[in-house]
């Protein structure tokens, strides 16, 4: 809807202070999607679709009945003697209401949904959800506690798992009358459109409003409520505690101050509500709060929520404008046939370089979780275009890491998610994959039987404390494994990764391995890796650089105060996940994994992905050059000089070992420190070495030259048919003989 511009020129906001008002209506004006009681009972058409659609239809209707009279009139009237003047008259006429018609077609077109969806992307939200709306600026007429107060009345809020908890899931009253209500402070001028409600999030009781009136002020002593025409607004709204639902007012609304007036609510429970506002600034020069402090965005990215086909084309366009440091490929395809897209940014795109490490970004896993999903893309166009500016520290890191970022793990819930838009997916649509699993419990159990060996002293001489085997049951093809699971595993296996993040949103922290519990009777408990301390560096370095979770006065996001521990926590202590995508990357590949919780706001409307990109794209890149820490090198024969492949690398004191890639090459986390380094492989004498590792900016070179054992010499000689050496058959009679004079004088 557009404001009249030359309203907008005739007032000033002091004029608008005294009184509040409507907006002028625009052609077509909507309400909500829902039908509600009429004042004589019974049921309409939503309020104001009748009067104000209805009016512009009789408008255009009435147009083209009067193009068709007049047209009817003059091709009836007695033709004058000199015809070829009319003739032109009449095709105009026609013309006009061919174009009528059209006209009126094209309004019976657009449905209500459609009309709604306009208005809504017309004015964004507030930003109670996003916590651009601070605590200060909400107030309720009573309280039922201070978990319940104002403060908690934002959309998609959760609870705590506790009844009476502190942090609890919604605004409830502590009276039930219909003079409750719950007051936003917008801090200027605005054109409010819609409201948008949910109940309370709780496992306890079942709370929600079904009905409400709208109220606005100027100064918080008069109000004005919503009406259409003279008749009170009465807002139908929710039937459950989860599902948001939207209102549209029949008329906007201009003023600073809107309240939610719950009218009735779920006879089993009290007046409770979580809410969003849709409203868009005014000028007014009076107003305190009227230059945003948000410093500008810079980067001339694409901030717009991508849908499959968008960040596909996406994709193919960055790969366009940088071919020689891109590569778009697919790891496989979801359960409806969506291709999982991922792009590679290196010197040498499609080739494992020696000596070059590979990195990763996963988002999506959840697919209403889009700011990873999003600052993928982001991250995408910034080193496309940084690298053609020749920016020295993106061309360090394209030219010495080969890096993979996947956009969106879970294209099928991503959908489902983007069909219900930003502020109606609710906080679960779109979680699951389109056949209900929750990918982030469906990679395989390794967590359990690496425990019970260690219970039993069987690790790491007889079970392995990485690259653990997969069991067999998972790999059954009737197994409850998803597709974009296998497909992601795949992927793990084909690429020797050293570090990765998986991006998810609805929190404000970092977490880091293990994710399950060593409790299995437990819901939270701190399980440790034995690689703890540089998975702690790694969180912290993401966490450090987050400028959103470094705010010293940020206020939580639901439940918990990460603040209080730097914005990190060991994953099984925040709450326990079996089956989890870091645990499997750490002990079935290489690969060191966190997650990264990226917002309050699973789903932030457009306006907020600028600022997201701020929060986080300092963080993005330093996380990324951390896979640089450490040690490096190459295992080769000492024979041949060639690479290694499987060879074990061992850190003394870390019972955690990692192995070489295909070609020999491998890359080991690390601390600054000093190590005791050891290279193995079967049919080679180990070789062990000290390593330290300095605060450079680069990881330490330990290259390592193994030599064949005598028996494994042989192996290969027999199996070529060649003739065996002098020098390995002397080597073999020596062993023989040593092994018979400890068989024949034992200790």
């Amino acid at each position: 809807m557009q404001w009249p511009l030359l309203l907008l020129a005739g007032l000033s906001s002091s004029a608008w202070a005294p009184a509040v008002g409507t907006t002028p209506a625009p052609t077509t004006a909507t309400d909500s999607t829902q039908s509600y009681p009429t004042p004589a009972g019974g049921t309409s058409a939503p309020w104001g679709t009748e009067r104000a659609s209805g009016t512009a239809r009789s408008s255009v209707s009435g147009g083209v009945r009067k193009g068709a009279e007049e047209a009817e009139r003059e091709s009836s009237a007695p033709k004058p003697t000199a015809a070829k003047p009319a003739k032109p008259v009449l095709k105009k006429k026609v013309k006009v209401i061919k174009t009528m018609k059209k006209v009126v077609k094209k309004l019976k077109k657009s449905t209500l949904a459609e009309d709604q969806e306009k208005q809504a992307k017309e004015c964004p939200p507030l930003g109670l959800e996003s916590l651009r709306v601070t605590d200060h600026q909400l107030r309720a007429s009573s309280t039922e506690r201070y978990g319940l107060g104002a403060h908690r009345g934002r959309l998609n809020m959760q609870s705590g798992i506790y009844d009476e908890d502190l942090y609890d899931g919604a605004w409830c009253a502590e009276e039930k009358d219909k003079n409750q209500w719950l007051e936003i402070d917008a801090r200027r001028l605005t054109r409010f459109t819609g409201v948008i409600t949910q109940g309370k999030n709780s496992i306890w009781t079942d709370d929600w409003v079904t009905s409400y009136k709208v109220q606005v002020s100027n100064d918080t002593h008069v109000w004005t409520t919503c009406k259409n025409g003279t008749e009170e607004v009465i807002f139908k709204a929710n039937s459950d505690i989860e599902t948001p639902v939207l209102n549209m007012l029949p008329t906007p609304m201009a003023a600073r101050y809107i309240r939610i007036n719950p009218q009735t609510w779920f006879e089993n429970g009290t007046i409770c509500l979580r809410a969003e506002i849709l409203g868009c600034p005014l000028p007014d020069p009076n107003a305190l709060y009227f230059l945003d402090h948000e410093p500008p965005v810079t980067d001339k990215l694409d901030f717009r929520h991508h849908n499959y086909k968008e960040m596909r084309k996406l994709m193919k366009m960055v790969n366009e404008e940088c071919p020689n440091i891109t590569r778009v490929y697919s790891i496989g395809k979801s359960y409806l046939g969506l291709k999982m897209y991922a792009i590679e940014i290196s010197d040498n795109p499609g080739e494992h370089e020696l000596g070059e490490p590979e990195f990763r970004y996963v988002a999506g896993m959840h697919g209403n979780e889009v700011v990873g999903r999003e600052l993928m893309l982001n991250l995408m166009e910034y080193f496309c275009q940084e690298f053609k500016k020749g920016n020295p520290r993106i061309v360090r890191l394209v030219t010495e890491t080969r890096i993979h970022l996947l956009p969106s793990m879970n294209p099928d819930g991503y959908e489902t998610a983007y069909k219900l838009g930003s502020e109606l997916s609710g906080w679960a649509n779109g979680r699951w994959t389109y056949q209900g699993y929750d990918l982030n419990h469906n990679f395989a159990d390794l967590n359990t039987p690496l425990w019970d060996a260690e219970d039993n002293e069987l690790a790491p001489e007889a079970f392995p404390n990485h690259y653990i085997p997969i069991p067999e049951y998972y790999t059954m093809a009737n197994a409850t494994v998803a597709p974009e699971t296998r497909a992601v595993i795949d992927w793990m296996q084909k690429i020797p990764f050293v570090l990765s993040a998986n991006m998810h949103g609805g929190e404000l922290v970092v977490t880091y391995p293990f994710d399950m519990a060593r409790s299995y009777w437990k819901a939270k408990e701190m399980t440790p890796t034995a690689d703890d301390a540089i998975f702690r560096w790694l969180a912290t370095a993401y966490a450090t650089t987050s400028r959103v979770m470094m705010e010293e006065d940020r206020r939580v996001c639901h439940t918990e105060d990460f603040t209080r521990v730097g914005n990190i926590i060991n994953g099984a202590d925040w709450h326990t996940v079996a089956g989890s995508m870091n645990d499997f990357s750490y002990l079935h590949t290489n690969c060191f994994e966190i997650t990264v919780e990226l917002s309050c706001d699973k789903f932030p409307h457009e306006i907020e992905l600028p600022m997201e990109w701020e929060n986080n794209r300092e963080a993005l890149l330093i996380y990324m050059e951390q896979v640089h820490r450490g040690i490096k090198g190459v295992v080769r024969d000492k024979d041949t000089d060639k690479g290694v492949a499987d060879a074990i690398i061992s850190v003394d004191g870390i019972n955690h070992d990692i192995r070489t890639a295909f070609d020999g090459d491998y890359w080991r986390l690390l601390n600054p420190g000093d190590y005791e380094v050891t290279a193995k492989a079967e049919g080679y004498h180990s070789a062990t070495k000290s390593c330290h590792v300095s605060y450079e900016d680069h990881a330490t070179i330990c290259d390592f030259y193994i030599s064949k054992t005598p028996k494994q010499r042989l192996r290969e000689i027999l199996a070529k048919g060649g003739k065996i050496p002098k020098d390995l058959l002397l080597r073999l009679r020596h062993m023989r003989n040593r092994t018979l004079r400890s068989q024949s004088h034992p200790k």
